[in-house]
């Protein structure tokens, strides 16, 4: 599982044309499920993102998580993270869990998320969604959880 998370001011989905969600300080995070992704890899990407220190402390240093700051998360499903890029000029999906397998996975993440946060919205698994969101510094990070089963060893 991918998730690519972003600090920031403030994040929306609408979907639509309606806004479907949106949080204030915090955490968005754009999540991909691979093939062979399970349970316990929506576990433990949850518990890595939510643990994940970028939010400055008083002395200006990236060390505390979103659940520190008492900030929020916008969770979003996107399949195009899975996507493999190394050849052509056309993305393959090959690697991504199936339509039903990602639905489901997608939901333990987001149940495992709100069992540890105070403030989670949501994004539509499935929706064509317009994501808007204002960058904090800019950070962002790409964080795994149980990809090595789906790429294989390092070359």
């Amino acid at each position: 599982m991918i998730g690519l998370i972003q600090r920031v001011t403030e994040a929306a989905v609408a979907i639509e044309g309606q806004r479907a969600a949106a949080i204030g300080r915090g955490l968005l995070v754009l999540v991909g499920v691979e093939r062979h992704d399970d349970a316990e890899t929506a576990r433990r990407l949850a518990e890595r993102v939510l643990a994940y220190r970028v939010f400055p402390d008083a002395a200006g240093k990236m060390n505390l998580s979103v659940c520190d700051v008492d900030g929020a998360v916008l969770l979003v499903p996107q399949f195009t993270l899975v996507a493999d890029t190394q050849s052509g000029n056309r993305p393959s999906f090959s690697s991504g869990a199936a339509p039903t397998l990602g639905k489901e996975l997608f939901a333990a993440f987001v149940g495992e998320c709100e069992r540890r946060c105070k403030r989670v919205a949501v994004g539509r698994f499935g929706a064509a969604m317009q994501v808007s969101l204002v960058n904090d510094g800019p950070v962002t990070f790409w964080l795994e959880a149980g990809t090595e089963l789906s790429r294989g060893p390092a070359p």
